[in-house]
């Protein structure tokens, strides 16, 4: 069963992923997070409950250091914490976040400036991985700050049927479907990828191959070459739909731990050994997204993999908006927040699925440490309508490596974002057209 975790928090220290921010950028749409639309009748709507699906905060890289070196002239940084594991800094950074938050959302009314009374309303789900688990306690230390609040987890290596619906035996996915859903994104052709990217991983291989003034790489040769990885296509088995190897998927990893060590806050010299600044971080981590597009976000794939948690998120709505108990909702009723600190496979699954894109601080469908998807749910004043606005939000690159404080006055990036099925011409959905494009979208034999 999903272990609850209370834990006491006296001091704003810890990490929190997923926030609600506006964008320091020119909107999508005109109004601000913190000015409620006004009906037809004259009232003014009534933020009425909030999702947040998160990605957990900066962590060190999870792939093997000793295979990476291979294909670099010097070694590839040391962590202070274990292998996929949250750091200090992300923790602190999160926590930022969360503090964040609940300004926000006390500026729209749904949950009290201060103190503790809000807490039985707010319900915090996480995976079951240090990283995501240390991310709920942290948001919980950020959002609640000197309350007790519940953290809720499976034990640890248990895959968790919410963010990891293949790894816990949900459903039959058709393995040759995905190959060919995959073959077709890529014209049935993986060493094409390296043509295709060429520019890029160009660039990548500059960065690997470079010596810094004053370091030892004496008997330290070119070593290998991305472009010599062999691509292969292949069908999966077990929790992997599909066997797609090319040198995009390698140079995917290592783009995305320079966004990690810049995240970090590492000195200039180890982010790609003092190759890498912001400008060169936003070329190369076109690869990632890159990636993630190719392999996670065409819509059979997604809806597998991101089908049970939508389901969830929806039955979580209705009961919100109805305030009668719905079966799969994740919350009781009266609950006015719920988040679910996942990974960014999660967030980019549900994109897939519902056909979801943005642009956060120049980059697009990234989906960095902290990152989130926000489902709001309004009621319209002076009615018994609901409408859902859905944003993006996260820290800006240089907001995470500097640990920048953020207010409503200095917020993090965010951006409204357009749901295809039902969305109007200020952005937001009506509340049944939402749940039935969410539902056309679920894979029903994916979800538990």
């Amino acid at each position: 069963m999903r272990t609850p975790v209370k834990i006491r928090f006296r001091s704003i220290a810890g990490l929190i992923v997923l926030s609600l921010g506006i964008g320091s950028g020119p909107a999508l749409f005109s109004q601000s997070p913190t000015e409620n639309a006004t009906s037809k009748a004259g009232q003014k709507d009534e933020l009425k409950f909030v999702v947040i699906v998160s990605r957990h905060g900066v962590r060190s890289p999870t792939g093997k250091i000793d295979q990476l070196n291979e294909y670099s002239r010097q070694p590839w940084p040391v962590w202070s914490v274990p292998p996929g594991n949250l750091t200090e800094h992300g923790a602190r950074l999160m926590t930022l976040f969360g503090a964040y938050d609940r300004e926000l959302l006390a500026a729209q009314g749904l949950l009290a400036p201060g103190g503790c009374a809000d807490v039985e309303h707010v319900r915090i789900v996480t995976d079951s991985d240090q990283r995501t688990r240390e991310t709920g306690k942290a948001l919980a230390a950020g959002l609640e700050p000197g309350c007790t609040i519940q953290v809720n987890a499976l034990p640890e290596g248990t895959a968790d049927p919410l963010f990891h619906s293949m790894g816990a035996g949900i459903g039959s996915p058709d393995y040759l479907l995905a190959k060919a859903v995959i073959s077709g994104r890529i014209g049935g052709n993986p060493e094409g990828l390296s043509e295709a990217y060429r520019p890029q991983l160009a660039a990548l291989e500059q960065v690997l191959k470079a010596c810094n003034p004053g370091a030892d790489c004496a008997g330290r040769p070119a070593s290998k070459s991305i472009f010599d990885i062999p691509s292969s296509l292949a069908v999966g088995k077990g929790s992997h739909l599909v066997e797609l190897r090319t040198p995009l998927g390698t140079a995917s990893t290592m783009a995305e731990n320079f966004l990690l060590e810049y995240a970090e806050g590492m000195t200039a010299t180890n982010v790609g050994w003092g190759q890498v600044d912001i400008r060169k971080l936003r070329e190369l981590i076109q690869l990632h997204t890159a990636n993630v597009d190719i392999a996670q976000r065409p819509s059979y794939i997604a809806g597998i993999q991101s089908s049970n948690l939508l389901f969830h998120v929806v039955q979580s709505m209705e009961q919100a908006a109805t305030g009668h108990t719905v079966s799969g909702a994740l919350t009781k009723t009266g609950d006015r927040v719920l988040v679910l600190a996942g990974h960014d496979t999660n967030i980019a699954s549900i994109a897939g699925t519902l056909g979801l894109s943005w642009i956060v601080d120049g980059r697009r469908d990234d989906t960095p440490p902290g990152g989130a998807l926000v489902f709001e749910l309004w009621k319209s004043g002076g009615s018994a309508e609901y409408s859902v606005r859905t944003y993006y939000t996260a820290q800006t690159l240089d907001q995470m490596r500097n640990a920048t404080p953020l207010t409503l006055a200095n917020p993090p990036e965010r951006m409204q974002v357009y749901v295809p099925g039902c969305g109007r011409g200020d952005g937001s959905c009506d509340w049944s057209a939402f749940r039935k494009t969410v539902q056309a979208a679920i894979n029903p034999g994916f979800v538990k």
